[in-house]
């Protein structure tokens, strides 16, 4: 009976490896540390948002200037992501995440050693390139480690480590923000401690993986894979998975024009808006419609990414079994991100006629749905040759990063349009700046809303890997 069960499972799989004591630990290791390198990319981001109210105060910023700040960390993001995601190709991809490491360790400590505004500006413009290609390069990374048709479970995993950050960080930083022996300086410093820590943690397991275009090593001759003249061709199959690693370059170009990759890219922008609004204004929302206290702000702020990871965990989940029993990465990937991203919409249209309680509860079920943006470049990883694939992911999460400049700043313009005016440090809000902050805001939402909406109809229609793999290798391989 054993030895049925340990046979029942398909190989490769994380059952069958346990099952029967033969787990790649160095593959779920090096996963592990992944996540915890997203854990720390979005914690980077988030802690500009917590401390929104004592750094204006402080600063003497305005809403405006302080969302121009929070754009900033976007005006590098995009041209650092594609010009590493074309360095991938030649480079071991575990020395750009080790160099990525130490960079935002190290741009952390000038706000802790007293740095003002401008230093706040340079350093999120700095710390915003050296994140750009994160998401990017982790999951080509972590796709190194295992055959095409298992990449599901641990590209979902990398990917929820972009959620859990803000909600391990936020409680942490929270706490030192309001601690009157720290403050908000130390928010930085401690974030800047964790990156070093995970840069050494790196370098001493970090390593390329079997299937890392670097190592030559293709799906077909992984272990426990049918030989290629035993596969139907991949024009031939319902689903382009088992051919995925087997693909012939195309040129990139036409693989930039087509129909999917912008479509992804561009409802890729709405899931960004939503992360900058998260780390920027989501705190400054928080303590304003419900009138929370910095440590209650701290906590709830992790809802949205919480969530988010819940969305990531079940779809990365569903479609893993999808694909194992044949349906096709459209319907387990693209289809399945359209819909959510349709649903995110509704909400964020909705969310401007609720206030209070219920107003937060909408906003953390509108943002947490979008944080579901890495099932875009997955899915479209699945349709280029694995060394094209670093440059394609990071070029769509590049483009598509622009969301992030424009969510800071619209919310901030947008408030002020409503009449919003930031009080000095120290001094107390009134009912009415709050009720012109909330105005502001929520124009924001319907804004987003709409745009939402549109390209999660577009993408239930459009995001085919399939179709679109199978075009461009007739048509350019």
């Amino acid at each position: 009976m054993t030895e049925l069960t340990q046979t029942a499972y398909p190989p490769h799989t994380l059952r069958a490896a346990v099952a029967k004591g033969q787990m790649n630990r160095r593959a779920w290791l090096i996963t592990g540390m992944l996540v915890i390198f997203q854990m720390i990319n979005f914690a980077d981001k988030a802690v500009l948002g917590l401390v929104a109210e004592p750094a204006m105060g402080e600063l003497g910023l305005s809403a405006s200037e302080f969302g121009f700040i929070g754009s900033a960390f976007f005006f590098l993001f995009a041209i650092s992501a594609v010009c590493v995601g074309f360095l991938a190709a030649k480079v071991p991809t575990r020395w750009i995440l080790l160099t990525m490491g130490v960079l935002w360790s190290v741009l952390q400590f000038p706000m802790l050693f007293g740095g003002g505004a401008a230093i706040l500006l340079v350093t999120r413009i700095v710390l915003g390139a050296a994140e750009g290609p994160a998401t990017p390069t982790t999951l080509h990374h972590v796709h190194g480690w295992f055959p095409a048709r298992e990449r599901g479970l641990p590209s979902t995993l990398v990917a929820i480590g972009s959620t859990l950050g803000p909600i391990i960080a936020a409680p942490i930083l929270a706490y030192i923000i309001a601690h009157p022996q720290w403050g908000w300086r130390w928010a930085f410093g401690f974030l800047g401690l964790i990156g070093f820590i995970w840069s050494v943690l790196w370098l001493v397991v970090a390593k390329e993986g079997p299937y890392s275009h670097l190592k030559g090593k293709q799906q077909d001759h992984a272990p426990g894979a049918q030989p290629a003249q035993d596969q139907a061709p991949a024009s031939e199959r319902a689903s382009i998975t088992e051919k995925s690693d087997t693909l012939a370059q195309v040129p990139i170009v036409r693989v930039f024009c087509s129909r999917m990759f912008i479509i992804a890219t561009l409802a890729g922008a709405g899931c960004f808006w939503a992360q900058g609004f998260l780390t920027t204004w989501s705190p400054r929302y928080l303590g304003a419609v419900v009138s929370l206290s910095p440590e209650m702000v701290g906590l709830v702020s992790t809802f949205p990414w919480l969530f988010g990871a819940l969305t990531l965990g079940v779809l990365g989940y569903a479609s893993r079994v999808m694909m194992r029993r044949g349906v096709s990465v459209y319907l387990s990937l693209g289809a399945s991100f359209g819909l959510v991203l349709l649903l995110s919409g509704v909400c964020f249209l909705v969310l401007p006629h609720l206030q209070g309680y219920s107003a937060v509860t909408m906003l953390v079920v509108a943002a947490g749905l979008a944080m579901t943006f890495p099932l875009a470049p997955t899915a479209v990883a699945f349709c280029v040759a694995s060394r094209q694939r670093g440059a394609v992911m990071a070029t769509l999460t590049a483009v598509a990063s622009l969301g992030g400049i424009v969510a800071p700043v619209m919310v901030g313009l947008l408030m002020e349009r409503a009449g919003y005016l930031q009080v000095g440090k120290g001094a107390p809000q009134s009912l009415e700046m709050t009720a012109r902050l909330a105005e502001g805001m929520n124009a924001s939402f319907a804004y987003i809303g709409c745009y939402l909406v549109v390209m999660g109809f577009v993408s239930i229609l459009c995001l085919d890997p399939d179709s679109t793999a199978k075009k461009l290798q007739k048509r350019f391989a």
